[in-house]
Order: structure tokens, then sequence, then C-alpha cells
């Protein structure tokens, strides 16, 4: 949600990311786009040759001096451009799984856009599908033609989903409501090679923001601040709300994130107590009415309710019955997602992003180990550990800080009074710890094979002057970058790594943008804006993105597969694109990458785009139909691994 990062609610009073990266090469370098080759010598062995302009990308690209062997993916590039459908590089399929408003739960009504319902709409596909998630069936196994596919509904475009739509009603607030949330559903590969979804699956069914209970747990748990006139106890909540990335653990349960939540409140706060913890999240946003139908939304009349939302939300896939859980120790923040993996010690790790200008990166360490032997004793792993900030040093060093009440200044001096206020204003007992402010954290994918951790830093058009940051190369819009740490000795439960830079995003060909990308990257190849991140099971990176489009850089969002080892470190390839006004969401590979499942959200987002007269009808392409998100499955036409 691009709009939503319009003001950076972080005190600038530590250096960015983008100062600290002028430091390391020498600002007047960077913003030319002219790494001297010896200065990222000495960030990394490993880094190949990078490109400055785009006569150079297209001379060395893979159809030019460097030979298709060379690279590790070996799919065909696919043309940048933008159009009313999506397109897939050649030898590839990519088929329409699921749409909004398609049934979901067993029984459920067709799709009648004309006459929606919020009880129709509680057991349909929800809208803006983002986050991906596939675990294998039967549980357990390690099938890769059949399991239950975890989707997340981020927020809704109602001048795209209702017709002749000029204002909420509660009508339509019902409908969106549920329309937010998470589905799951039962997905199988046939022997034609293509994937179809069970409609009378038990295992199908909606999270919504408007009906599903879920529990809250550890530290912050019954605390007073999470306590309502609806819920007295602070322990139990309706609903999760903007909901983005996510993660699955490695006991195959599913994490999702509540990412930008300050948006749907409205009024003036009730609770003096709160001011700060409210003004440094963006409480309130309003962006949805929802506030005019639903007191909950109110902060002059629930001024606690926000505090309930922001967190990572764990649930069990194969268990319908089993009641979502929103884990506080793993901090309150606006979450883009949490990818889990095991440590070496048997510890969990969790790396996350803070989606908004000048905020942070965070990983969770749990203190229990995983459990292999019984899958129901991880289930409280999330809600016991510790919760680190980043903050990235001149050096090339990181250094991951506790967020532990008592700890520096997180005292009663400073407002926290325990570990649940530390975790109720994460942002804050960041802020004070000193961690490093980011160009907009979204994804952060790790590699546990090579020992890596990929941030995607989307944007950050709000950075001063003096500090732009070398991948913003147009006034009002900026193209991010890719960071990579190094974690030391694989440990990613330690308390200091190494980062550096794999890609400056932005297009090449512009001598003001900084961007900086491998010597095998193409005309097609550059992209700007990363969003969401997936390592497949060979340890190769692929980034979707959010923020291409005809204005920005003429080319749709899409997926781009990155070298991230070798000569070719940091070359880019382009393998799918989106229709016109989408965003690429929820990359995610099936355990034989045989199958890579993609979300498109939001298609049809342009200025002047409605319900009646959109700018494409994708996928339906029907006159009848409005256009619709919608989860697409990419398999290669003679079978074998994705790329």
């Amino acid at each position: 949600m691009e709009f939503a990062e319009d003001t950076p609610s972080s005190p600038l009073d530590r250096p960015t990311i983008g100062e600290v990266i002028g430091a390391r090469y020498g600002r007047r370098d960077v913003l030319r786009g002219a790494l001297a080759m010896t200065a990222v010598a000495t960030l990394t062995a490993k880094t190949g040759g990078l490109v400055g302009s785009q006569a150079e990308a297209a001379e060395t690209s893979g159809a030019g001096s460097v030979p298709e062997s060379a690279w590790s993916f070996q799919f065909p590039e696919l043309e940048a451009a933008v159009d009313e459908t999506h397109h897939v590089a050649e030898g590839y399929d990519a088929d329409i799984l699921i749409r909004w408003g398609d049934p979901v739960a067993p029984g459920a009504p067709a799709f009648d856009p004309m006459h929606q319902t919020a009880e129709a709409q509680e057991q349909q596909f929800g809208y803006n599908n983002d986050f991906i998630g596939f675990v294998p069936l039967p549980a357990g196994s390690d099938s890769a033609d059949h399991g239950l596919l975890c989707i997340n509904h981020e927020y809704t475009n109602e001048e795209l989903m209702f017709p002749n739509y000029e204002q909420p009603t509660a009508e339509t607030v019902a409908i969106e409501m549920a329309a937010h949330g998470h589905s799951v559903i039962e997905v199988q590969r046939g022997r034609d090679g293509k994937w179809s979804y069970r409609k009378d699956s038990p295992y199908n069914r909606r999270y919504s923001l408007r009906s599903t209970e879920m529990a809250i747990s550890g530290p912050a748990a019954g605390h007073p601040r999470l306590q309502t006139s609806h819920d007295s106890s602070g322990t139990r909540v309706i609903g999760t709300v903007n909901n983005c990335a996510g993660g699955v653990t490695p006991w195959n349960t599913v994490l999702i994130a509540e990412e930008n939540f300050h948006g749907y409140f409205k009024g003036e706060n009730a609770d003096p107590a709160e001011a700060q913890n409210h003004t440094r999240y963006g409480v309130p946003g309003g962006w949805y009415a929802w506030a005019d139908f639903d007191d909950r939304f109110d902060i002059g009349k629930e001024p606690h309710e926000p505090n309930r939302f922001g967190w990572m939300v764990e649930y069990d896939p194969y268990d319908p019955s089993f009641t979502p859980v929103k884990r506080t120790a793993m901090g309150r923040f606006k979450h883009e997602g949490a990818e889990t993996i095991e440590n070496k010690d048997g510890r969990v790790v969790s790396v996350m992003g803070d989606d908004q200008r000048f905020d942070y990166v965070y990983k969770f360490v749990s203190y229990g180990r995983v459990d292999h032997n019984n899958r129901t004793n991880n289930f409280g792993l999330l809600d016991s550990g510790t919760l680190y900030v980043a903050r990235f040093n001149e050096d090339g060093t990181v250094d991951w800080l506790p967020i532990v009440y008592g700890t520096g200044p997180l005292t009663p001096e400073n407002g926290f009074n325990s570990q649940a206020d530390v975790l109720i204003e994460t942002r804050r007992a960041a802020d004070l710890l000193g961690a490093t402010p980011m160009d907009r954290p979204e994804d952060v994918a790790p590699d546990a094979q090579e020992g890596k951790i990929y941030v995607m830093l989307t944007s950050n058009e709000k950075r001063k002057p003096d500090a732009t940051h070398p991948a913003n190369p147009r006034a009002g819009n900026s193209a991010g970058h890719v960071l990579e740490i190094d974690v030391t000795d694989g440990d990613f439960a330690g308390l200091q790594d190494r980062w550096d830079i794999l890609v400056l995003a932005g297009d090449p060909n512009d001598p003001n943008a900084g961007a900086q990308w491998g010597k095998g990257t193409s005309q097609h190849g550059w992209f700007v804006n990363p969003d969401n991140a997936v390592v497949d099971h060979r340890g190769r990176l692929w980034i979707s993105t959010d923020g291409n489009d005809q204005e920005t850089s003429g080319r749709a969002d899409g997926v781009w597969a990155i070298e991230t080892k070798g000569d070719l470190r940091g070359s880019s390839r382009h393998f799918f694109r989106c229709p016109v006004g989408a965003e690429m969401c929820g990359p995610f590979f099936t355990p034989d990458d045989g199958t890579l499942f993609v979300a498109v959200q939001h298609p049809g987002d342009a200025e002047g785009s409605t319900f009646e007269n959109p700018v494409t009808r994708w996928p339906d392409f029907d006159d009848n139909l409005p256009v619709r998100p919608a989860v697409v499955a990419i398999t290669r036409n003679e079978g074998g691994q994705i790329g």
C-alpha cells in the first residue's frame, strides 16, 4: 500500500541507512551511480561486476557476452512492459487458481458482484490477496502436488469492488470487513499438471475481521492497555486486519501479519496515556469510515482497540477448529511478514520488517527448541523469546539490540513499566535503543542454506536532500534496494552479523538514479520497489515488486530472479509480469520447486478506474464481471523445477 507511507512517523535523530551507505561508499560516487569496484570489493569478495548504465547492461546481458550457462536461472527472459493481462516466461504456464468472490467454505454461494452481502463474502475468497503459504497434505508429508494454500487478504478498493460506489454505507463496510483476513483452500495438481482447488474440502475456511474470534497470548496478553469495553480480559479480539505478508513455521503452522492497522481508526483519542503511542503508529489514519458504523474503530470510544492490532497471528491450517493466536512476544509494528526458520541449535528465528519509511528490521529468537517428535509442543514457541532490532554500522557490521524491559533506556523513566509496555510500543522502544531507520523495510527473507538474510527496502521519498538514497532517481518517487546480511557462522540467533548491498534498484539508463545491477542485467531485468521475496529450495532469490507502472518504470510489477553469487551477483532476470495496476505479492514454491504460486493484488488500480469502467477486466475479461484479484499457479510446460 504505497499511499500508506506518505507520512513517516519515526524521529530522524540517527543516521538513516542511506547516510550509512553514503559514509561507506562516498556520497558523491553513490549519487553519480559510479560505485568503484574497489569499494564494492571491500564489502564482499563475492560481488561480481556491477553496471550503472543501460547500454552497459544490454551489452553484458545473458544474450551477449555473458553465456547462458553462467546463469543459475535458465528460463528465457520475459519482456518488460505494461498491458491488461499477465505474462510469464516462454515455456511456462500461469493459470488462474482462485479469484475474489470464488466459493471457499463448503456450500458458499456463487459470486454475484451486483448483489454482494457480508454473509456471502465471509464464505468466499476475500479481496486483495497478498501472502501465500503452502503446507503439504497429508500433514507430515513432503507432498508437492497436494496441500493447503493459505492466503492473506490485505485491504479493499471500494471503487473497484462495488457498483456505482459513491460513499460508504453500513452494508458496504460490513462487506469490506468480511473481505479482509485470510483464506485456506485445499489444492491439488492433476495428471495434466494443472492445479485446482476443492470447493467442498473440510479444510477450507475464511478468517475475517468481521466475526472471527482470535486469542491474544504472550507477555502483553491481558494487559490493561489491551482491554476494551468488548473484551475486559484483554485476551480475545475479533478479527485481524491489513494482512500483508507472513510465513510458514518449521512445524507447518502459518503466520499472518497485521500491517497498516492504523488506517482503519478515526476519532479523537480518549486516553491521554496513549497519545504518544498512537502518534508513533500514525493512529488514527482515517482511511476508512468504519468508525462511523462500528465503535471499536473510534479511538474516542475505544482508545485501546488499536493496541490489539499490529501483531503476528499464528494458526494451524490442518485444524479448522484452531483459534488463531496473536503472538505478542514478536512485537507490535506494521509487520510486512515473518519468515521463520529453525536455527542450527534448534531455536526458532523469525526475521521481520516494519513497513514504513524510516522504520526498522527485527528478529525474534525463541527460548525453546523445535520438537520434531510432537508437533503440538511447538505451538507456544513464539510466546517466549527475545525480540531484537537491527543497527547497521558504517563498518559493515549489524548489531542486534535486545528489546527487553529494563535494558538501557527501556525503563519506567521512559514510560515502560513492564515487558508488555515495551512490546505494545515496540517502535518507540527501538527508537530509544538506537536502531537504524531504514528505507521502508518490507519482506525479510532468510536463506538457511547459505546463512544469508535478504532485506527488501522498497522506497523512501521522504529522505532529506542531503541524505538522498542512491536508488531514488525520480522526484517524489524512489526505487529502493536490497540488502544482504551475512549471518556469522550460520547462527541466525547471533548478536552481530555483516551487511552488504546486493542491488540498488532503478533504471540504469538514468545517470542520476545511482542504480547498480550485476553485469548480466538486460533492459528487461531491472525494476523498482522490491517488496516480497522468496528463496527457493536451491538457495536462489526471487523478488516481487510493488511500484512499477507505466509512469514510474514503463513496466508492470512482477517477479524477477536475482543471482546472489559469483560473477553474475546482482544480475536480475524478468520472469512474470502483472496486468496493469496490479501489485505482485506472495511468491511461494512447492517443496519440489515445481510450482510457484503468486498473488496478483489490486489489478486495475489506476486513476479513473472503477467497477463499471476498469482499465482491465482481468482475469475473466467478461463485461459482466469486475476486475478481480486472484492467485496464479506457475508451472513448466514440460514439468520439472521452476527456473
